[in-house]
């Protein structure tokens, strides 16, 4: 029982840093733009569909193609930026977001269904189905390749943000907008480019989630939940605080798969009203809201 219960957090150690993955795109469009993107689940899906494509039809390695899809998310980011998010203004703007990336969501599931059909599908290659033995416990190979680059990857997005000009643009922007367009920064060009970033990472979190899991159209809605549970517990706004909630939560759902398999979904919500109800802001929210 030991065994198991320190593989099964090894398995959620690993399967956590890929959900922070996607959840770093979700957390950061929310500190910049003060919007929740409900079309990150779908465009999560649209990730992993990108590499099967590549990967059945032009032979390219799922990592590889990642040169081509994570460039193509951020486009269609910075584009569904500036045809709807933009144009948004006024007070009931959070909610018209909502409403219309939820209509993005649709729009892209529709045209995935188009395309694909209904049928799940996975991702394969070598890697997908071979395992790491180190000290007696046996690490799939692509849990252990799709951590390394969540953590690439987060790394990345963290030095853009603490140590580039664009990256000091969008803290300002983040503490305070108004400011932020009276010293002159382009606040509308820093919003479509971290838009363009949080849809970028969903490539990448697209292709690992199809490699260790078969999807369809349809998988995006409880990917949206997972991550939305995620950052909110993380503090909406914090890529720590969405790095530390997705360990945290798919470790105990992975733990507590092993004696109640049936309940482990239900544990990973219990556990985001518990700690809210001690923490209310999550891990490293923050105590107030972003001026206007």
């Amino acid at each position: 029982m030991v065994r198991e219960i320190y593989q099964a957090v090894a398995d959620g150690i690993l399967v956590g840093g890929v959900y922070a993955l996607m959840a770093v795109g979700l957390t950061l469009i929310f500190g910049v733009l003060d919007i929740i993107n409900i079309a990150q689940g779908v465009l999560v899906v649209l990730g992993g569909y990108l590499s099967y494509s590549l990967s059945t039809r032009a032979h390219i390695d799922l990592f590889a193609g990642l040169l081509i899809t994570i460039p193509a998310m951020f486009a269609l980011g910075v584009v569904v930026h500036w045809a709807f998010i933009r144009r948004l203004r006024g007070a009931e703007r959070t909610s018209m977001t909502l409403l219309v990336t939820y209509a993005v969501a649709l729009i892209v599931e529709g045209v995935l269904y188009k395309i694909y059909g209904a049928n799940n599908v996975q991702l394969s290659a070598p890697y997908t189905t071979a395992s790491l033995h180190v000290a007696g416990f046996y690490l799939p190979w692509i849990y252990v390749y799709g951590f390394l680059l969540a953590v690439a990857l987060v790394a990345a997005v963290y030095l853009l943000l603490y140590r580039s000009r664009f990256g000091r643009s969008v803290r300002a922007t983040m503490a305070n907008e108004t400011a932020a367009r009276l010293v002159g920064i382009d606040t509308g060009r820093v919003g479509a480019l971290t838009f363009g970033i949080g849809v970028a990472v969903t490539a990448a979190g697209g292709m690992v989630f199809g490699a260790t899991n078969a999807f369809n159209a349809n998988s995006g809605y409880d990917l949206i939940s997972r991550l939305l549970a995620i950052v909110i517990l993380g503090g909406l706004g914090s890529i720590a605080g969405a790095l530390a909630a997705s360990v945290f939560m798919i470790t105990l759902e992975s733990v507590v798969t092993i004696w109640y398999p049936t309940w482990a979904i239900a544990v990973f919500y219990a556990a985001l009203v518990g700690v809210l109800v001690i923490r209310p802001r999550g891990f490293f929210g923050r105590k107030e809201v972003r001026a206007q």
